[in-house]
């Protein structure tokens, strides 16, 4: 879906003439129908007279907790950021860059605000206000040209739906290598020659770290202790994410406690009300496929499609950036289709990009239709909206069900996909792919036998390993069959006859087991024994028979069991670099060279296992112990000696590691800025909760970095000790916990 070109100096005047279009709302009447009720590590729980006196309070408290960090995103979405922060020369051009792609976005904005319904838009109206009155009445946290005139348009743009810019960088890399080897003279041109704007964007796109993801698992009422289904969410993300935890309650609407994403109202992408909760996991659905059209011979900027010439579509974006003490301006010229943008021109080709999710503007309103929804058909009718471009849902209800789909906007191709690294070459617009599969026809999964679904960002096949869904049933574009360690982990603990306690769950989603280590360790043991080694590597020999397998915080075995790790892949694999991580550490690739008995279909939770030589086993090892000793001072070390979480001045010894050595609970690290000998997280479990319903929701939550960023603030970092000792704490969800765990009460713009 294309947005209509709206002149770029629109969203500024709109903002200038406090928005033309839209309802004029009083804070102070906003204030008077809202209060905000703050309980133990600062959850807010926000009980509104109604949806925008809502929105207005998760705004405040929002900035309350993180302040500039909303506020950016809602400057950047204008396509001003350039226009109020200095780069230097060579940050400029980038910076117009995003800035112009924000413009369009965000006349897309304007131009499907009145396609919402009634109630997304309050909420949308609600939170412009209610950023707008903490900007007033604390306008000293800003930078002076930081004002309270932001508008519902700036919040929805935010919401925006895009193209896949790893798509894009994808395509771009291969077609420049393919060019260069043909014109090895001019490779040094190749980089720029034929780019746009979006190619450029593609360029600077960052790749995600491998350990982005999510581990998410619902067991039956037959799988639990209270009768009463069970849903566990755990993200995976970096440490800056911007997860919020807060309960909104707007009486006879709803009733919703989850994680509302910082800079926005309704991008709630996991949580629970009365009656029924979902959670996401990445999955990594194809929902673009990238075309080539010949140009025109006989009329500049045109294609040519259906045996006709057809003009090339232009939009013009100029863009304010700051120059010293002044402004400047530049403009940028973006190319359009009927059939998606245009990314690239070259060797009488255009290349498009044509994305499910562009300019996709319902996300917000099918998340409030979820939070809203009491029974497992209105939350499905919520999910056939299907403005989600992505994720895994997996999901749990007061009735008994458990459900789980592998949620994605997928074009159903009448051709093979070209896989992001191939062009489909059309010339008539019947070529290609009109419409996505619809939401009933998706890879899902409903009480299955045994009690239980999960998903840790695996491919959808062994969601249930007694009802395996068969690849057979999908289009090949759809993911194929794959089980990771990090998924058989899960399976392991719950993929039997079992029954859960909540409490149990809770211990579950804490399990540090390195299932790697429990695959291969006897073959390594074997492998070094074989040497006769003395000394120090009879010592770390020692060790490592003597190790639990985990990466429990105290101990002794895995910091030496991971090095080893990293150099029997190298020697594996000749030194190179395997897809993954810099310490090439991505099983599946090349998997042959490194396991005796390799993943396998037909034992899905039971390989990889062994290793598949014993001498570069035993030599690693011996690296290792030399390695362990360089970059830490010694390999005879407890796990959180070595690992460390580092947040508001405090320093503590956490458990956790990368979730490719098998572990359930991920984190990674980096080389810790102050003491080299060590390391200190970066990312990982981030928002976590375990919820099972009944009469009403009991759950337990944590949020390891803590429910706001500001220094000095009570809530930054304070729940990094209850996640360091695998704790979680009660939520308070009705008005007695709440009123009994209440720490401050107030209105918001009035306290």
């Amino acid at each position: 879906m294309r947005s209509r070109f709206i002149h770029p100096a629109l969203p500024g005047l709109l903002i200038i003439l406090g928005a033309i279009g839209l309802p004029s709302v009083s804070a102070q009447d906003l204030s008077d129908q809202v209060i905000i009720r703050r309980t133990a590590y600062g959850v807010p729980h926000i009980t509104a007279d109604n949806v925008q006196a809502a929105g207005y309070a998760l705004a405040y408290v929002q900035l309350e907790d993180y302040g500039r960090g909303v506020v950016d995103g809602m400057v950047r979405a204008r396509g001003e950021w350039s226009k109020y922060n200095e780069f230097t020369a060579q940050e400029r051009s980038p910076a117009i860059d995003r800035d112009a792609s924000a413009k369009l976005r965000y006349a897309r904005a304007v131009e499907t605000f009145p396609l919402l319904k009634k109630e997304t838009q309050d909420i949308l109206i609600g939170f412009a206000a209610g950023m707008n009155r903490y900007i007033e009445r604390h306008g000293d946290e800003f930078p002076q040209w930081i004002k309270p005139d932001f508008t519902a348009y700036d919040v929805h743009a935010n919401d925006i739906g895009g193209h896949n810019a790893g798509a894009v960088s994808s395509f771009m890399r291969t077609l420049q290598r393919s060019t260069a080897a043909r014109n090895p003279d001019r490779t040094g041109m190749l980089s720029t020659e034929g780019s746009t704007v979006w190619a450029r964007l593609a360029d600077h796109y960052e790749v995600p770290h491998p350990d982005e993801g999510s581990n998410a698992f619902a067991l039956a009422p037959s799988r639990t202790t209270s009768g009463g289904a069970i849903l566990l969410r755990n993200p995976h993300l970096g440490w800056n994410a911007g997860y919020y935890e807060a309960q909104l309650e707007i009486p006879g609407v709803l009733n919703f406690y989850g994680d509302f994403r910082i800079g926005g109202p309704l991008i709630t992408i996991g949580g629970y009300n009365e009656r029924l909760g979902f959670s996401t996991t990445n999955n990594d659905p194809d929902t673009d496929e990238i075309y080539s059209f010949q140009v025109s011979t006989s009329q500049p900027d045109h294609f040519m499609v259906d045996g006709t010439s057809v003009p090339l579509e232009k939009k013009r974006v100029t863009i304010q950036f700051k120059n010293g003490n002044g402004l400047g301006e530049e403009a940028r010229e973006f190319l359009f289709t009927p059939f998606g943008p245009v990314f690239h021109r070259g060797e009488g080709k255009i290349y498009v990009i044509r994305d499910a999710g562009e300019g996709e503007y319902r996300l917000g309103e099918q998340f409030l239709m979820m939070m809203k929804a009491r029974n497992f058909k209105e939350y499905k009718d919520a999910m056939r909206i299907q403005a989600k471009t992505s994720s895994n849902f997996t999901y749990a209800d007061a009735d008994g069900n458990i459900h789980y789909v592998w949620n994605a906007m997928t074009p159903d191709l009448p051709h093979a996909s070209g896989g992001d690294t191939a062009a489909i070459a059309v010339t008539r617009s019947d070529q290609l792919w009109k419409k996505i599969i619809p939401f009933d026809s998706l890879p899902q999964l409903l009480n299955p036998k045994g009690g239980y679904v999960h998903n840790e960002n695996d491919p959808f096949h062994y969601t249930n390993l007694n009802e395996v869904i068969p690849a057979s049933k999908f289009p090949p574009h759809f993911s194929q069959p794959m089980l990771r360690l990090r998924s058989q982990h899960a399976l392991d603990m719950i993929a039997n006859k079992k029954k859960f306690s909540l409490e149990d769950v809770v211990r579950l989603k804490y399990s540090q087991r390195m299932l790697l280590a429990e695959r291969v360790k006897s073959d390594l043991i074997a492998a070094v024994r074989k040497t006769a080694p003395t000394g120090e590597i009879a010592a770390a020999l020692q060790q490592m028979e003597e190790w639990d397998n985990t990466v429990n915080r105290e101990s002794k075995g895995g910091v030496l069991f991971e090095i080893w790790w990293e150099h029997y892949v190298a020697l594996s694999n000749a030194g190179k670099r395997l897809p993954g991580t810099a310490e090439s550490t991505n099983f599946p690739a090349h998997a042959d060279s490194l396991f005796a008995e390799v993943w396998s279909p037909a034992n899905p939770a039971g390989t990889p296992r062994g290793l598949a030589s014993a001498g570069r086993a035993a030599e690693a090892f011996k690296q290792a112990v030399e390695t362990a000793k360089k970059r830490y001072g010694s390999w005879d070390l407890p796990w959180g000696d070595v690992n460390r979480a580092r947040i508001a001045g405090k320093d503590i010894p956490i458990s956790g590691a990368t979730g490719e050595l098998g572990t359930f609970s991920v984190l990674w690290f980096v080389p810790h800025k102050a003491d080299k000998l060590k390391r200190e997280t970066r990312g990982g479990d981030g928002w976590v909760i375990a919820v099972e319903f009944g009469k009403k929701p009991r759950a337990y939550s944590v949020l390891a970095y803590g429910q706001s960023n500001k220094e000095g603030s009570p809530y930054f970092a304070d729940q990094l000790e209850l996640y360091a000792d695998k704790k979680m704490k009660p939520v308070a969800f009705s008005k007695a916990e709440i009123k009994k765990g209440l720490v401050k009460e107030y209105r918001p713009g009035k306290e």
